[in-house]
């Protein structure tokens, strides 16, 4: 499959629908448009995922190339909430599971397989952030982290695809994370199929805290079913149903 022109997505990549302001540039890969073969096939994005890492940097440069060569700093993501600052100087590798910059041509970038990727920028352009929102890291104040480093600015947000709420099943400790934090979480869950469990409804409870925090321009996924990343097994990569053999998607949002 040939890759994308050159500072341009991929025809099947989410580009989002937001209002950012000119300048801010964002999209999320979908499976197509890499060299990656088999389970990978074909934009694998994941070091770790058991692919050939040389199919996996081939990939990794076609994304680049789509940022119109943006510097790209991929995290070692551990489900937390830590957020990092990035420059053109930093690492790839960092632990974390967000990304803010200030700077120009810095993507910042997270992967995904199931987990919810959240696009952030402020109103005037000035700042962006990525945040990998699996549910533990949601959970623990990810966005509210990332959102801290716009110091109170107007943001806006676009929520990528992500496990659908047909099909998160956990266990009755995911939601009382949730409603210790806010008791009105707890519209975020219905019963599960198997007693004493719950479907979650993760886009549900990321604009629950994005409310909280007074963000009211929120774009993107709305909890149906083309969002699901375990439904949609041709576009999206997925751990919850295919295992170790998943790859990873990546959301990048980046000023030019």
């Amino acid at each position: 499959m040939p890759s994308p022109d050159a500072g341009a997505p991929h025809a099947d990549w989410l580009v989002p629908d937001w209002p950012a302001p000119a300048g801010v540039h964002a999209f999320c890969t979908t499976r197509a448009g890499g060299v990656s073969e088999g389970a990978y096939g074909s934009l694998n994005l994941g070091l770790k995922s058991g692919d050939d890492p040389q199919r996996v940097a081939v990939n990794r440069a076609r994304v680049r190339a789509a940022t119109g060569g943006a510097h790209l700093a991929f995290l070692a993501q551990v489900h937390g909430s830590r957020c990092v600052a990035l420059d053109a100087a930093s690492p790839e590798g960092q632990e974390a599971d967000a990304s803010t910059t200030a700077e120009p041509r810095v993507a910042c970038t997270v992967m995904v397989a199931d987990c919810m990727p959240v696009l952030l920028c402020d109103a005037a352009g000035t700042r962006v952030a990525a945040v990998h929102c699996g549910w533990r890291g949601l959970a623990g104040g990810a966005l509210e982290h990332a959102a801290a480093a716009f110091d109170g600015r107007e943001l806006i947000a676009w929520l990528g695809p992500c496990i659908g709420p047909a099909a998160f099943e956990v266990g009755p400790e995911v939601k009382a994370a949730f409603e210790a934090h806010a008791p009105e979480a707890a519209a975020g869950f219905r019963p599960g199929a198997r007693e004493g469990k719950w479907l979650a409804d993760l886009p549900a409870l990321a604009r629950q805290r994005l409310a909280a925090l007074g963000v009211r321009s929120v774009h993107g996924n709305d909890g149906s079913a083309a969002w699901c990343t375990v439904g949609n097994p041709s576009r999206f990569f997925s751990y919850r149903r295919d295992g170790a053999a998943s790859g990873r998607m990546a959301a990048l949002v980046w000023r030019a």
